[in-house]
């Protein structure tokens, strides 16, 4: 049964379910966290799209690139999306409720954060109040400042951000502190940790962008102590 058809399941186990809200409720303490992650991506994706005063077709085609859906689940998907923007839950509601859900595991709710602002910045344009929007959702995670820099730089190309504070390390730690913390956050990001975290395997793809953002910062702290 794909993902598509279980979240469909899980809307209609639900007695006059109106939004997906309720939906968050329902999968609370439920062992299935990919279909939890997956409409926690739909519901507060769906309402980032509108943070700018618009939804174009660029957002909700990088929707789809973070779920790849088959044309058999196309109307499941659509379901389920329309139910997002439909919603009356303002998306403070929705980031309570996911932060309730994740935590545990503050390493997905990193990975939703990272999946909204691919769709932030779909439309080539990173608007204040995607910007406004995506900070106050990384406050109900309980991101600080330093790792909420550091998902902005991943995907905001004039983001420009310190090695150290994508490493999250102090400038002067020492050389094996930094290497230590480098080879942490590789691990984190390779696919077999993100599938066990209860990531669909269709956002895995998120992780490169990441990777490349902390390599890079390896890097330049290479070249800037040799």
């Amino acid at each position: 049964m794909s993902i598509w058809s279980r979240i469909a399941d899980a809307l209609a186990s639900l007695r006059n379910s109106e939004g997906l809200s309720a939906m968050f409720d329902h999968l609370r303490g439920q062992p299935d966290k990919t279909v939890a992650f997956a409409i926690a991506v739909i519901g507060l994706g769906a309402k980032i799209a509108k943070a700018d005063g618009q939804v174009t077709r660029n957002e909700v085609t990088a929707f789809r690139e973070i779920f790849n859906i088959p044309p058999e689940e196309e109307a499941n998907a659509a379901r389920v999306y329309n139910l997002a923007r439909q919603d009356i839950a303002g998306f403070e509601d929705y980031a309570h409720k996911v932060k309730r859900m994740f935590a545990e595991d503050a390493a997905v709710l990193s990975d939703l954060l990272e999946g909204l602002f691919h769709i932030a910045v779909a439309d080539g344009d990173y608007h204040p109040g995607e910007n406004a929007f995506l900070n106050r959702v990384a406050e109900i995670f309980g991101f600080d400042e330093r790792l909420f820099s550091r998902i902005r730089a991943q995907f905001v190309p004039d983001a420009e951000l310190d090695p150290y504070d994508v490493l999250g390390v102090n400038p002067d730690a020492s050389y094996d502190v930094v290497r230590a913390a480098w080879r942490s956050l590789v691990r984190e990001s390779h696919p077999d940790r993100l599938t066990a975290r209860g990531v669909p395997e269709e956002a895995v793809r998120l992780a490169e962008k990441r990777l490349i953002l902390i390599n890079g910062a390896m890097e330049r702290i290479d070249r800037a102590r040799a």
